[in-house]
C-alpha cells in the first residue's frame, strides 16, 4: 500500500507504483517513474527524466536526476535510469546525461552507494558495486560489475574501471583500471589483484591463479602492453572456467583509450 507523507510534494504527472513510500518534505518531479517497493527518504529531491526500478532504498537528502554540472548543458531532456535493489545513502547526487554522450546516466542493480557520493552525467555503473563515502565520478565514467571504489576516491572523466577492480582510500584515478586489479595512491598505482573479493564470489583457487598470472604479465614482467596481451591470450585453456576472465581482460584492454594504470 502506497505511503506518502502529507508534506511530500509529488507532481501529478509522476508515476509511482502503489507500494512506493515517500517521506516528509520529499519533492518528486513530473517526469519521474518509481517502481514497486522503493522507499524515498525525507527531503529527497527526485527530478528530471528519471526512471527508478523496484526495491530501491533512497535515504534522506539525496538529490537524484538534477541537471548535469556541465556548462554545455542547454536544458535538453536527457535521462537518468536506476535499476533495482540499490541502496543510495544520505546526500548522494546523481545527475542526468548530456547530448554530448548517449544522453543518459545509468546505474544497474544491487549497488551500495554510501553518503556524499557524486555520480556525474553520462556515467554508467554496472551491478553489485560498492562506492564508499564521498567517492566522486567525473562525467562519462564507466564502472564494471563488482567494482569497489574506496572512500574519497576521485575518478577522472572518461575513465573506465573493469569488473572486480578496487581502489583504495583517497585514490586519484586518471587512467583506466583493468579488471581484477587493486589500485591506490595519488596518482594511482597498481597494487595487486582483488583476491579476497574473488574468493567471496566463488572463484576457485585455480581460477584466481590465472588472474594472478595475468596481473604478473601486465605489471611484473617488464613487458610492453602488446607483449603482455599476447602472453595473456596464451593462457587460454589452462583453466577452462578462467577463459571468460581472459576474454574480459582482453576486451577491456582493447577499449582502453586513456592508457591503463601501470
Amino acid at each position: 500500500m502506497q505511503q506518502i507523507h502529507p508534506t511530500a510534494l509529488i507532481d501529478p504527472k509522476a508515476e509511482l507504483h502503489s507500494s512506493v513510500q515517500v517521506g516528509p518534505y520529499a519533492v518528486i518531479g513530473p517526469h519521474v517513474r518509481i517502481g514497486a517497493g522503493t522507499t524515498i527518504g525525507a527531503h529527497c529531491v527526485i527530478e528530471g527524466h528519471t526512471s527508478i526500478g523496484a526495491e530501491n532504498r533512497i535515504f534522506q537528502f539525496a538529490s537524484i536526476g538534477a541537471p548535469p554540472q556541465d556548462k554545455k548543458y542547454a536544458g535538453e531532456p536527457t535521462r537518468l535510469e536506476i535499476g533495482h535493489g540499490n541502496t543510495i545513502r544520505e546526500f548522494v547526487t546523481i545527475n542526468t546525461g548530456t547530448v554530448q554522450d548517449a544522453g543518459v546516466t545509468r546505474v544497474g542493480d544491487d549497488n551500495w552507494i554510501m553518503a556524499y557520493v557524486h555520480i556525474a552525467h553520462d556515467c554508467e555503473l554496472g551491478s553489485h558495486i560498492v562506492m564508499a563515502n564521498a567517492a566522486t565520478l567525473g562525467g562519462h565514467v564507466h564502472l564494471g560489475d563488482w567494482v569497489f571504489v574506496g572512500g574519497l576516491t576521485g575518478i577522472h572523466q572518461f575513465v573506465r574501471v573493469g569488473a572486480h577492480a578496487m581502489t583504495g582510500f583517497q585514490t586519484r584515478l586518471a587512467q583506466d583500471l583493468p579488471p581484477f586489479v587493486t589500485a591506490a595512491g595519488n596518482p594511482a598505482e597498481a597494487q595487486g589483484i582483488n583476491a579476497e573479493g574473488l574468493r567471496r564470489r566463488g572463484y576457485t583457487p585455480e581460477r584466481i591463479a590465472i588472474v594472478k598470472q595475468m596481473n604478473r604479465l601486465l605489471y611484473r614482467k617488464g613487458l610492453t602492453l602488446d607483449a603482455a596481451r599476447q602472453q595473456i591470450d596464451a593462457l587460454r585453456g589452462e583453466v577452462l572456467e578462467a577463459d571468460a576472465d581472459i576474454a574480459l581482460m582482453q576486451q577491456f584492454l582493447t577499449l582502453a583509450t586513456r592508457g591503463i594504470v601501470r
